[in-house]
């Protein structure tokens, strides 16, 4: 049980991550969208933590690499892995504009043991995304204050309030090696 919770947050986070690519408007697909996807495109590590329900208080740790999406769409590819002690999940998602919103899978989906990506919308540096596995219904907000920086918070659908159960804050990875020439 503690494994299938543990792959559905960390899961979460690395939507957070492809969601955060998301950061123009969605009217305005095409040039605008895919540069600032490439800008997207990188590594990121950071820590999260579970806030909320039995597994409060709950840290991991993730690192993730996005690519643009192939043949050119606007879009981001995402892989890597997220770590709770000893337990590492691997993540993979996907996100593409369909029309004036955004659909994605993380993992393999709502249908397997995954997430769908059902709605979203985009302003200035702050995502919305619908998320959907069967009768859980939630949103990600993806907030970039920085191109280096990102802060996570992911909501379910508890009645009829929002309640935050992840938060996260994922740092981009600099190449910090200097290189200097030889005379």
């Amino acid at each position: 049980m503690y494994s299938r919770i543990f792959s559905l947050a960390s899961g979460l986070a690395a939507v957070a991550v492809s969601v955060a690519a998301l950061a123009g408007s969605p009217a305005a697909a095409g040039p605008r969208d895919k540069a600032f996807f490439d800008s997207i495109a990188g590594e990121w590590k950071g820590p999260g933590e579970i806030v909320a329900g039995k597994y409060k208080g709950t840290k991991f740790n993730c690192t993730l690499k996005g690519e643009p999406a192939d043949g050119g769409e606007a879009g981001i590819k995402l892989d890597g892995s997220c770590r709770v002690g000893v337990f590492t999940q691997p993540m993979s998602a996907f996100i593409s504009q369909k029309g004036s919103t955004y659909t994605g899978k993380f993992l393999d989906g709502a249908a397997g043991k995954g997430l769908d990506i059902v709605s979203g919308t985009v302003a200035d540096n702050r995502a919305v995304m619908g998320i959907s596995r069967a009768q859980l219904n939630g949103a990600l907000i993806a907030r970039v204050d920085d191109p280096n920086s990102m802060n996570v918070t992911i909501s379910v659908k508890v009645g009829e309030k929002m309640v935050p159960v992840i938060g996260m804050t994922l740092g981009r990875q600099l190449d910090t090696m200097a290189v200097g020439s030889i005379r």
